[in-house]
């Protein structure tokens, strides 16, 4: 079943605001939280995600409903990019190196803030181009 376009938008605005802050604070803790929710996401499906709930109980409602729909495998493999990179960050927030944690967790936001800002989720680039590659592989 296609996904409503605007859940993983508005999931990758708001994760973009918590990365960020994370950039800013260093708090493992908030990134630890990022981590489980991307985690949740790739598990589940971005409407399984805190973010995905929260728009579907408390945005979708007041911005009506969509007009455009995309396949839920797409978002859901960036989502386990995601939570790479986040575990990655966590990693070095955590355990070091620091640079390992701020270069894993900008990274992370560059992906989240790109989907957010301008509808460019290259988790879900790379997801069709792993698919194109197996496809001609067989």
């Amino acid at each position: 079943m296609d996904i409503d376009v605007r859940g993983p938008r508005f999931g990758a605005a708001v994760t973009s605001v918590v990365l960020a802050v994370v950039l800013v604070t260093g708090s493992a803790w908030l990134l630890a939280w990022q981590t489980l929710a991307f985690a949740l996401g790739a598990a589940g499906g971005v409407g399984r995600s805190p973010y995905g709930w929260v728009f579907r109980k408390a945005v979708r409602p007041r911005i009506g409903p969509p007009t455009e729909f995309e396949a839920p495998q797409p978002p859901r493999f960036a989502q386990a990019v995601g939570l790479v990179f986040a575990g990655i960050g966590l990693v070095g927030y955590t355990l070091g190196p620091d640079w390992l944690g701020l270069a894993a967790t900008g990274a992370a936001l560059a992906a989240a803030f790109l989907n957010a800002v301008f509808g460019y989720c290259l988790g879900c680039e790379m997801y069709l181009l792993v698919r194109r590659v197996a496809v001609r592989a067989e």
